[in-house]
């Protein structure tokens, strides 16, 4: 078995996951940032549970396990002292995660461009505390970001701000070459808004979890954009750190295409011959479904 590659970020660290004993059944949530990370994590609540109600933050119960935010043994401690099926949060690409066979990988891909839309956006709504710890404004052109964004080399150890273009392209290559894998479940954002009943009750075969048609259909309107926006005090990451100025701001839109209001034709192009060089043609089409 090939080990686990290592990638660090400013505020992430895989080889935390060393030592994490795992149960049959635990799920683990691996998506880059601003791809539907809580989004899913909602979904397996609801599945898990069979309520929305939840007993406290979806942060705490499904932790981000590789943060070097948080006391890695207290997040050991706190998963082991869970006794119900365990979901967890991660940005490692799979190639970063120790594989096990009783555990499900589960994936979710969306359009690059409305990534680092939404990750700008994730930004401009830290608290003044949680941006002071990242590293120095970026250029005020949006274009020139974007072509920072776009053109950078792919990297196991980052120290810049936010998620490039080949790393995001990566990591979802790391689930796309391994998608008909038992133990792996992918998805896409633009088909969870398109579908949610129907996605919400795929990842619950993908789980092995038997809810009836009508249940999944309930359960799938606690977890629609409006739904989750209202309660973003639950339900938003990162909410017993103070993470954000405004936690409903963290839901702001959930939209796709918002990346037609930065890019210009000239960046647009640009961005197509890029995604070429970094993906497969398969693997381009599925990222961006319009």
């Amino acid at each position: 078995m090939t080990e686990p590659r290592r990638y660090r970020t400013l505020i992430s660290d895989s080889a935390l996951w060393n030592g994490f004993r795992v149960r049959p059944g635990d799920v683990v949530i691996s998506t880059p940032a601003k791809s539907g990370t809580t989004w899913m994590q909602m979904l397996c609540a609801l599945l898990i549970f069979d309520t929305p109600d939840l007993d406290r933050p979806l942060t705490e119960i499904s932790p981000w396990l590789d943060t070097t935010t948080h006391n890695v043994t207290d997040v050991h401690a706190q998963l082991e002292a869970q006794r119900h099926r365990r979901f967890i949060k991660t940005h490692t690409p799979l190639d970063g995660l120790p594989h096990h066979p009783e555990v499900t990988y589960v994936g979710v891909g969306r359009d690059p461009r409305d990534v680092m839309v939404s990750f700008e956006n994730a930004t401009a709504n830290l608290s003044a505390e949680a941006r002071a710890r990242i590293e120095g404004p970026p250029p005020a052109d949006p274009l020139e970001r974007f072509y920072r964004w776009a053109d950078a080399e792919f990297a196991l150890h980052s120290t810049t701000r936010g998620v490039t273009l080949a790393n995001i392209v990566h990591h979802q290559r790391t689930f796309w070459d391994r998608r008909d894998a038992p133990n792996v479940a992918l998805f896409h954002y633009q088909d969870l808004k398109a579908d949610l009943p129907g996605e919400l009750g795929r990842l619950a075969a993908a789980l092995s979890i038997d809810h009836t048609p009508e249940r999944i259909t309930e359960l799938a309107k606690a977890a629609t954009f409006d739904s989750m926006r209202r309660r973003a005090d639950e339900l938003a990451p990162g909410v017993d750190a103070g993470l954000w100025r405004d936690n409903q701001g963290f839901f702001r839109t959930g939209s796709s295409g918002q990346w037609r209001a930065v890019l210009d034709e000239r960046a647009t192009e640009h961005y197509d011959r890029r995604v070429g060089e970094l993906a497969t043609p398969d693997l381009v089409a599925w990222l961006h479904p319009n």
